[in-house]
């Protein structure tokens, strides 16, 4: 019994020097997170949709970009995935990651890369994740741009933060110059500019609304399978839309 209680403690100061965490593990019992201001998240997220993932990946690459403390690289794992790679930006989120996969025995390969300098990877993969990550970014559209160019083979899960109205319209190929009216409906695609902070974050730049959403994945050439939770779709890789030679030569390598 004093064993395991000295097992446990050793797990609690080591979860604790790691800290803070965002992603809520539980680690020999331990919880990383047990106080999150969205409950436990994201495995309360995760709930929502895992049914659109395959119970079984049948060795399938995945790829989790921003992957903070692994959580679904974890969960790809154990739906039977071949090789998993998670990156992030953020050196303490990757020790978190690594530390947690150690400890439920899972080979999972993790790298301090930015989402864009995917195109330093040369491969794609079967699935990719990016969850979470769209409106932390400056330059969202390139980011996604370059994850179809470079890394998604089939399908993407993606997940990004929505502020605004709900309601999709239907917009048209153009509109003349002198429409204003447009731009003032619910539906239209929106993205919000957060100047300073939100949620008390300064890496919070982009929110868009449903609507925005769903435009920058069909505009970077996804098709919408599925939209199991408001966040949250799958999509698979479809006809890009027409780029002009600049835009092709922007997408060919990373430019940050």
């Amino acid at each position: 019994m004093g064993e395991e209680t000295k097992d446990r403690r050793t797990i609690e100061e080591e979860i604790a020097a790691l800290g803070p965490w965002f992603h809520n593990m539980r680690i020999e019992g331990v919880e990383t997170s047990p106080d999150h201001f969205l409950g436990d998240y994201p495995a309360v997220k995760w709930k929502a949709f895992k049914h659109v993932v395959p119970e079984d990946l049948e060795r399938r690459s995945v790829l989790d970009i921003g992957c903070n403390a692994g959580f679904y690289a974890q969960e790809m794992k154990r739906r039977n995935a071949g090789r998993v790679l998670g990156i992030d930006s953020d050196p303490r989120y990757l020790r978190q990651a690594k530390f947690a996969a150690e400890q439920a025995g899972m080979d999972i390969e993790f790298r301090l890369m930015s989402v864009y300098d995917v195109a330093q990877l040369g491969e794609k993969f079967d699935l990719v994740l990016f969850m979470g990550v769209l409106y932390h970014l400056r330059h969202p559209l390139l980011a996604l741009d370059l994850l179809y160019e470079h890394v998604v083979d089939n399908e993407m899960l993606f997940q990004c933060m929505q502020r605004g109205d709900d309601s999709v319209m239907r917009v048209e190929a153009d509109y003349d110059f002198r429409e204003w009216q447009i731009f003032e409906r619910p539906g239209y695609p929106k993205l919000f500019f957060v100047e300073h902070r939100f949620a008390d974050d300064p890496t919070n730049w982009f929110i868009p609304n449903r609507a925005g959403v769903e435009a920058l994945l069909r505009s970077s050439g996804f098709v919408i399978e599925a939209n199991p939770e408001r966040e949250v779709y799958l999509v698979r890789r479809g006809e890009r839309p027409y780029f002009d030679e600049p835009t092709t030569r922007l997408l060919s390598g990373s430019h940050f």
